[in-house]
C-alpha cells in the first residue's frame, strides 16, 4: 500500500442520511470521497423522524436549508398525559432555537435522503456506488484498502463506518461495544393520512400502564404511532396489519381515512462502541451508537458525529494538523452520545411503567409540577474536552453564526487582531467577521467581544480584546500544529 497517494481520500462505507451529511461536507471541503452502500435501492419506508434545531442548522450547512424546511414540520410542544388525560409534562417553545431552527422539527426519512442524495450529485469529488459490499479493510502507516465481496480492492486515506448498528466496518475494525442493559419492544406503525388534519399537541405521550404509547408527527401528511408490547404479548402476535389498526382506532385513524405505510416491531436498546477509532478505521452514527428513541437524538447523534468529523478530516488531508486530531472526535463526541443515550434512557424508564400502583404515584408527582407555561425541554451539554480552549469562557459551548471557522466579534475592531494571526486563520479557510444584530445581544450578555466558532458550530472558545483574540487564534494553531490534543479540564 505505500508510494502513491490513493485517489479516494475518504471511504465512506453506508449511505444513510449519516454517511450522506459526511459525504456532502467532506465534498464541499474539496475532498475526493467514495461512498460504498450495501443496498441497491435507498430504503423506502420512514425511520427517524425528528431532529433538534442544532441539526437542522448542521444540514442547512448542507445546502439543503430552504428545502428541508419545506419537507419537515415544527413541533414546538411535547407533552406527556397519563390514561386519564391529565397533563403530566409540558416542554418546548414556540418559534426558532438559537441556531436558527425550530427546537424541534419532524419530517419523513425517504424525503431527507432525496434531498441529500441531489446534494451529492453536485458535488463532482464525491462518487456513490450501490450494490457494493464491504467484506475487508486492510490498513497500515499510509492507507487502507478496502475489499469488496465483488472483489474489488479499494486504497483510501482514511474509513468510515457509517453502516449503522449491525456495522461491518465496526466488526473489522475490532471495535468493542457496550450494552448498557436497556431493551423493550415496541410497535412502529407509520400512516399517510389521506387529507390534512390538526393535531395538537403535535407530539404526545401517553403514560399509560395499559398500554405506553408515542403519538408524533412523521413529517407534513404523515403520523407516527409507537405502542409498547406488553408482558403477556408475543412480538408477532403485535406485528400484526390488524392489530395496528385495532390500537389507532382510539385516534380516529382507520383505513377509511388513511393509508398504514409500515408496521413493525422494534426493540428500543442502549450501547455504544466503546473506542470510535482504529487507525484510519473511524465509525459514526449506529455504527458507533445506538439509543431508545424518547429523547428524539439518535439520528441526531449521527448528523453530529459527521459534522465533527470532517473538518478533522480536510484539515489531517491537507497537512494542516497532525493525526492525531482525529483523536479528538472520540474524546468530544463518545461523552456526548453517552450523555443522550442515558437522557433516553432516563426518559424511557419514565414512560414503560407498565405497574398501575407505581404510575398512579408518578402521574401523582409529575401532575403537582406541571405549570401554566411549557418547560425547557433537556439538553445536551457542550463539550467538555477536546479540541476547545481548556480556559477560555464558554469553550464547547454551541454557537451558530454562518458556515466554517469563524472569529465573530462585536465591539471589537478586528484589525486590531494580530496580522500574523489574522493570516493563519484566513489560510486554514477562516473568516473575521462581524456579529449580527440577534448576536450582538449574545455577546452583551455573556460579557465577551469576540467568538472563535469552529466549522462544526462549537466554540473553541471567546475572548473580551483583541489581544485576547489574537490569543485564541495563537493557541488554535498550537494545538493543530503541534499533537492536536487539548488538556482537559473543568470549563470557568
Amino acid at each position: 500500500m505505500r508510494g502513491t497517494a490513493p485517489d479516494v481520500e475518504v471511504a465512506v462505507v453506508g449511505y444513510g442520511p449519516v454517511g450522506n451529511t459526511l459525504a456532502i461536507l467532506l465534498g464541499q471541503l474539496g475532498r475526493r470521497v467514495l461512498v460504498l452502500e450495501r443496498w441497491p435501492a435507498p430504503y423506502p419506508l420512514p425511520r427517524a423522524v425528528h431532529f433538534d434545531h442544532e441539526v437542522g442548522r448542521i444540514l442547512q450547512s448542507c445546502g439543503i436549508g430552504d428545502r428541508l424546511r419545506a419537507i419537515s414540520e415544527p413541533a414546538p410542544v411535547y407533552e406527556w398525559r397519563n390514561a386519564a388525560g391529565t397533563t403530566l409534562l409540558r416542554f418546548g417553545r414556540t418559534g426558532d432555537g438559537p441556531s436558527g431552527w425550530p427546537l424541534s422539527s419532524m419530517f419523513h426519512q425517504p424525503e431527507l435522503e432525496g434531498l441529500l442524495d441531489e446534494r451529492v450529485r453536485d458535488l463532482p469529488g464525491v462518487t456513490v456506488r450501490r450494490g457494493v459490499e464491504v467484506i475487508a479493510a486492510d490498513q497500515d502507516d499510509d492507507a487502507v484498502v478496502v475489499r469488496t465481496a465483488g472483489g474489488r480492492r479499494i486504497p483510501a486515506r482514511y474509513v468510515v463506518g457509517c453502516d449503522g448498528a449491525n456495522s461491518t466496518v465496526r466488526t473489522l475494525a475490532g471495535l468493542p461495544t457496550h450494552d448498557l442493559g436497556f431493551f423493550y419492544d415496541w410497535l412502529i406503525v407509520d400512516v399517510v393520512l389521506d387529507a390534512p388534519r390538526v393535531f395538537d399537541p403535535v407530539n404526545v405521550q401517553i403514560c399509560d400502564p395499559a398500554r405506553p404509547t408515542t403519538a408524533v408527527s412523521g413529517g407534513p401528511g404523515r403520523r407516527r404511532w409507537e405502542f409498547m408490547r406488553l408482558p403477556h404479548e408475543t412480538r408477532e402476535a403485535l406485528d400484526d396489519e390488524a392489530r395496528a389498526w385495532e390500537l389507532l382506532a382510539p385516534w380516529g385513524v382507520h383505513p377509511g381515512n388513511a393509508r398504514l405505510e409500515r408496521h413493525a416491531v422494534y426493540t428500543f436498546n442502549a450501547r455504544h462502541a466503546e473506542r470510535w477509532r482504529a487507525g484510519r478505521v473511524l465509525v459514526a452514527g449506529d455504527a458507533a451508537h445506538l439509543m431508545p428513541p424518547f429523547a428524539g437524538q439518535g439520528l441526531c447523534a449521527g448528523i453530529r458525529d459527521a459534522a465533527n468529523l470532517a473538518w478533522k478530516l480536510d484539515l489531517v488531508l491537507r497537512g494542516l494538523s497532525a493525526d492525531a486530531l482525529l483523536d479528538t472526535y472520540e474524546q468530544e463526541r463518545l461523552p456526548h452520545a453517552r450523555q443522550a443515550i442515558e437522557l433516553s434512557m432516563e426518559l424511557g424508564r419514565v414512560i414503560c411503567v407498565p405497574d398501575p400502583v407505581e404510575a398512579a404515584a408518578r402521574d401523582a408527582a409529575m401532575a403537582a409540577a406541571v405549570g401554566p407555561e411549557p418547560v425547557a425541554a433537556p439538553s445536551l451539554p457542550g463539550l467538555d474536552g477536546g479540541l476547545v480552549h481548556p480556559a477560555a469562557p464558554h469553550a464547547g459551548r454551541p454557537f451558530a453564526h454562518g458556515d466554517g471557522w469563524r472569529l465573530v466579534t462585536a465591539g471589537l475592531d478586528a484589525t486590531a487582531v494580530d496580522p500574523a494571526a489574522r493570516a493563519w486563520f484566513g489560510s486554514l479557510g477562516g473568516r473575521i467577521v462581524a456579529a449580527r444584530e440577534p448576536d450582538d445581544r449574545w455577546f452583551a450578555a455573556h460579557d465577551t467581544a469576540a467568538a472563535l466558532q469552529r466549522p462544526d458550530f462549537h466554540l473553541y472558545g471567546t475572548a473580551t480584546t483583541a489581544a485576547g483574540a489574537s490569543a485564541l487564534l495563537d493557541d488554535l494553531r498550537r494545538h493543530l500544529t503541534t499533537d492536536a490534543h487539548v488538556p482537559q479540564g473543568a470549563r470557568p
